[in-house]
């Protein structure tokens, strides 16, 4: 009997619906076989995956206790010890995309590795797949700021409108913190603040839908045509790229010496009110001495998994980097020690300047 009450519990938790990820919104449905077949041709990829419908055991994609446990009586123990919670998996990992091979052997389901100077791709792997990009988004947030030439010592109060509502991330910026808008840029590119992305969007001349619709127009004009853009801090998942359009946003980004000043910062010290709060960088390698980035953004949420970009100059070659929905905590740092080892050992001679081209299209 007490197995048949198992059986019963176990089949209710396993409720299966599907989630759409899309290059656009906008874009025709297709099947999971169709798009991974053709992730390489067309524009327009979409992946169907399935996702597994939250209930009231569910919270932030972790395991909780069973809420009516306690009427279950005498079975209360044994389903508890039966019910194992799903592990919480990326769009890029349910849709399979971890299966494709690389020379490599990278952890990140979506790499893509380009030459700045003369665009040779040096390594690709998914680099047309759209997946969520988490954090990597306030690096466009940071162009638009930049480009706006807004005063950097215009005095911003955080409000309760930057309060997370989404993912329900924790911040050290209270409610009713006074910062410059210099100093919200620093802490939103170099630490991935998220209220202090927020606030820079929110304050924007015409408000945070203007911003938000500046953020989509640049990305249009670097021809960025996969991407999309629905806030600037990256919580939401219907944040979307490919590898192939961020790192023409980095190369674009890269051009400009405040980005490349503050993605690069290692950390920063800022006084609010009668405290004195100190700031890392996201990304460790930035005091790595085996390492000269020039730029650099992480990102994280559970839809996105782990992800990079960076520009770095590595055996006399300036590189761009995009490393996306990788899986571990440390691995996107490792996929990226991986490739620049691979670059270390295999140097080429400098292209002629004849392949040398300005920008990426």
């Amino acid at each position: 009997m007490s197995l048949q009450i198992l059986n019963r519990a176990l089949n209710a938790l396993k409720i299966v619906g599907f989630c759409v990820l899309s290059v656009s919104l906008a874009a025709p449905t297709a099947n999971a076989a169709t798009a991974r077949s053709s992730r390489s041709a067309a524009k327009g990829l979409i992946v169907k995956v399935p996702h597994v419908a939250k209930s009231s055991a569910f919270k932030n994609g972790t395991s909780a206790r069973l809420a009516s446990r306690h009427k279950a009586g005498k079975h209360g123990k044994a389903l508890a010890s039966a019910y194992v919670a799903a592990p919480v998996l990326s769009f890029g990992q349910i849709a399979g995309l971890h299966s494709a091979q690389d020379p490599l052997d990278l952890k990140s389901s979506v790499a893509l590795v380009i030459d700045q100077d003369t665009r040779e791709v040096l390594l690709k792997k998914n680099e047309l797949v759209v997946l969520p990009i988490a954090s990597l988004t306030k690096l466009m947030t940071g162009v638009v700021i930049s480009e706006a030439r807004l005063p950097m010592d215009e005095m911003i109060t955080v409000t309760q409108d930057d309060v997370d509502t989404e993912k329900h991330s924790s911040s050290r910026l209270s409610v009713g913190a006074v910062l410059t808008r210099g100093e919200l840029l620093h802490l939103a590119l170099m630490s991935s603040e998220n209220r202090a992305a927020h606030a820079l969007g929110r304050t924007y001349p015409g408000g945070l839908d203007t911003f938000v619709g500046l953020m989509n127009s640049k990305a249009t004009a670097l021809g960025m045509h996969d991407t999309r853009y629905v806030e600037p801090t990256g919580l939401s998942s219907r944040n979307q790229s490919s590898a192939q359009d961020l790192a023409a946003l980095v190369n674009a980004a890269y051009g400009d010496p405040i980005l490349r000043e503050l993605t690069t910062s290692p950390s920063y010290q800022i006084a609010i009110g009668n405290r004195t709060l100190q700031y890392k960088n996201t990304n460790g390698l930035v005091k790595n001495p085996e390492w000269d980035i020039g730029l650099q953004k992480t990102g994280y949420i559970n839809e996105a998994g782990q992800c990079l970009v960076m520009q770095a100059k590595i055996a006399g070659r300036k590189l761009i980097m995009v490393f996306l929905d990788s899986a571990g905590k440390l691995s996107r740092i490792g996929d990226a020690e991986r490739v620049r080892r691979w670059v270390e050992a295999s140097p080429v001679e400098a292209s002629s300047k004849e392949r040398i081209s300005a920008s990426l299209k």
